[in-house]
């Protein structure tokens, strides 16, 4: 049937909601679920590792100011005023000439190489440097990677007879006039990615306007590191190459170190300050030093953190450029951000999860307005990628861009009340933390004097007591692992160095197992009916398996149920006397009561009793509640790395 127009009512025709109304309403169905608080926040908010809460409703009225518009200050909403995709850009560590090309090939449009400098010609021998950009990372030896790739770049312009004339800076064509980078769009399977040249940012422009040869990228000077090669090549590149930036600015090391995201965001402000105060003392100018700057920063799965980390970084680059006096438009204007799917968050168990992590990362990064990201192969943390891991991180992007259509929008995320709160919160809490740092001398003091490590460290402390209570989840580890799981074996490499890993400690008791003759287990005893135990049943095997120590229950399992938990017998029901010869058939030497809160109290103790007398060095109840003969419990948010570490100690595992 066909409603006329004039008989279709919108929403505007229901009575309006206050806030106060939705507060009564979540309040009474708080209430009528056990949770007693004065307010639906109280109960719902959560609070970040910068002290900034989480709320669990945002309306208009918790708008910061107008953010602006894409490619106008304060940047909030993106550097770019075209929009469009984001540079596609794959590491490499090892000098593979095959997957470098088969990464140019196949949808990437720049690479990042952490090579030695000597293997620069012979990676780059087939490769059209001026459809793509280049990131070099070579730590110590940058000034000779730079210098390898000017000689790479200057024997393919003599190759095509675009020999420069005596005198000239690399860059330069034979006849004196810089090399321009041109203009145009963007989008992934494009090997022009980088912003336009004409729009004064110096990019790389697309494919077919930048001559033979001709560089775009970053040379990835560290001016805190080494100055005078910072000061070098930043001179050279404002001299004769447009395309290329001297100085990567790179946050990952602070979000590596267990920081959080305002401390990356509060750190690489100040260490870009440092590196202004070290270029413009050199003799460049305030807008010439600001275009010499890239800022890399982490990507996780926490999706809205980091739309909003991203957002508030250019607002931060944008109140200092507004400080230090840089103009509003050109080349240095709107901070260049390459952002890289975090390592932190990576596992070496189930890595296959890692796939997901990456996704969602990804996805925050172009969402967030990244001019580059890079997502790291799922298999990072088992040394290097083989061809699959790199394609399926490749395809990471394309996934997003063509099918997904995040490019589609310029800051899909800008006016969300949500985004737009946390974006300024957070980046309130990272010019707090700048403020410190400048206080403390700059960024070089704050780190020789150790307040840097010292609130990093602090931080990672907080963030290890979740990972250990399980408050901060890591699926497929602490949460939902795997027992039967066959981990890939790759190639050792060096890998990004340093570096803390949130499933560091689970990881490591879970090598631990793996490593004993025989796995070692824990019996569950079941009490009463399915019904009754499964819950609790299901709850105490995840735990003991996520530090690799197999579960086995008395109760009949399921077809097809996981390995890491197994059937010794028929179900026991609430009979002492079977449970504890359940126990001795299981050959396990711990055991964990499971069951309802009812049935525990008419059965826990003597099932303890009969357990111990049955030789149970240890008896844990799965849940809260005191009864003779059990030793502790196991419940939400309990400390699960402790449960697992004494559990090795009772059944003699030396650690």
């Amino acid at each position: 049937m066909t409603v006329p127009p004039e008989e279709l009512r919108s929403a505007a025709d229901f009575p309006p909601t206050t806030r106060e109304q939705w507060s009564e309403l979540a309040l009474g169905v708080l209430r009528k679920s056990g949770v007693e608080a004065g307010s639906p926040e109280e109960a719902l908010a959560s609070v970040t590792y910068d002290g900034v809460t989480i709320a669990p409703l945002y309306d208009a009225s918790d708008l910061p100011d107008d953010p602006g518009l894409p490619g106008a200050a304060p940047y909030v909403r993106g550097a770019r005023p075209e929009g469009g995709s984001w540079e596609v850009r794959q590491r490499h560590e090892v000098a593979d000439p095959e997957a470098v090309l088969a990464d140019l090939e196949n949808g990437v449009t720049s690479l990042w190489l952490a090579l030695e400098p000597e293997d620069l010609p012979r990676v780059l021998d087939r490769v059209h440097l001026e459809l793509i950009s280049i990131t070099l990372d070579a730590g110590e030896r940058t000034r000779e990677a730079a210098e390898a790739l000017f000689a790479v770049a200057e024997g393919k312009r003599a190759a095509a007879g675009r020999l420069r004339a005596p005198g000239t800076v690399p860059g330069e064509s034979a006849s004196g006039a810089s090399a321009s980078s041109g203009t145009g769009g963007r989008t992934v399977d494009s090997p022009a990615v980088d912003s336009p040249a004409g729009d004064g940012r110096g990019g790389d422009g697309p494919a077919g306007e930048r001559g033979p040869g001709e560089l775009a990228g970053n040379l990835g000077a560290d001016p805190l590191r080494d100055p005078e090669t910072a000061i070098d090549l930043a001179r050279r590149c404002v001299a004769g190459l447009p395309g290329l930036r001297a100085v990567v600015v790179d946050g990952t090391p602070y979000h590596d170190a267990g920081g959080s995201d305002a401390e990356e965001l509060g750190c690489s402000v100040a260490a870009g300050v440092a590196a202004l105060r070290i270029l413009t003392g050199a003799g460049l100018t305030v807008d010439e030093a600001f275009g010499q700057l890239e800022f890399r920063y982490a990507a996780t799965a926490d999706q809205f953190l980091t739309i909003a980390k991203l957002r508030a970084a250019r607002r931060l680059w944008a109140r200092v450029a507004e400080v230090c006096g840089a103009a509003a438009s050109g080349r240095g204007a709107g901070q260049r951000q390459h952002a890289v799917t975090g390592s932190a968050m990576m596992t070496a168990r189930d890595p296959w999860v890692n796939m997901l992590r990456t996704t969602l990362a990804c996805f925050a990064a172009g969402t967030g307005g990244a001019d580059a990201v890079t997502v790291q192969p799922f298999d990072a943390r088992l040394g290097l990628p083989d061809a699959f891991a790199r394609r399926i991180a490749r395809n990471t992007h394309a996934l997003l861009v063509e099918e997904a259509g995040v490019a589609r929008v310029i800051d899909p995320a800008g006016g969300s009340w949500y985004v737009e709160r946390l974006t300024e919160e957070l980046a309130e809490k990272a010019w707090e933390w700048f403020q410190e740092i400048e206080r403390a001398g700059g960024m070089a003091a704050a780190l020789e004097s150790g307040l840097v490590a010292g609130r990093l460290a602090a931080t990672w402390g907080r963030r290890s007591e979740n990972i250990a209570h399980r408050r901060d989840p890591i699926t497929g580890v602490s949460e939902f692992p795997d027992l039967a799981e066959r981990i890939p074996v790759r190639r050792a490499g060096p890998g990004r160095a340093g570096g803390i890993r949130y499933a560091q400690e689970f990881e490591a008791l879970r090598d631990l197992a793996d490593a004993q003759e025989s796995r070692p287990k824990v019996f569950l005893a079941t009490i009463g009916p399915v019904a009754a135990h499964t819950a609790r049943t299901s709850f105490a095997a995840n735990l003991f398996q996520s530090g690799g120590i197999a579960a086995v229950t008395a109760a009949a399992a399921a077809p097809g149920a996981d390995p890491g938990t197994t059937a010794v017998l028929a179900a026991p029901g609430v009979d002492p006397g079977r449970i504890a010869a359940a126990f001795i058939a299981s050959g396990a030497e711990v055991a964990c009561l499971c069951s309802s809160d009812r049935l525990y109290g008419e059965h826990a103790e003597a099932v303890a009793a009969a357990l111990r007398q049955a030789g149970a060095r240890k008896v844990w109840l799965a849940g809260k509640g005191e009864f003779a003969g059990v030793d502790a419990n196991l419940y939400a948010g309990c400390d699960a790395l402790g449960v697992l570490r004494t559990t090795f100690d009772d059944l003699g595992v030396a650690r």
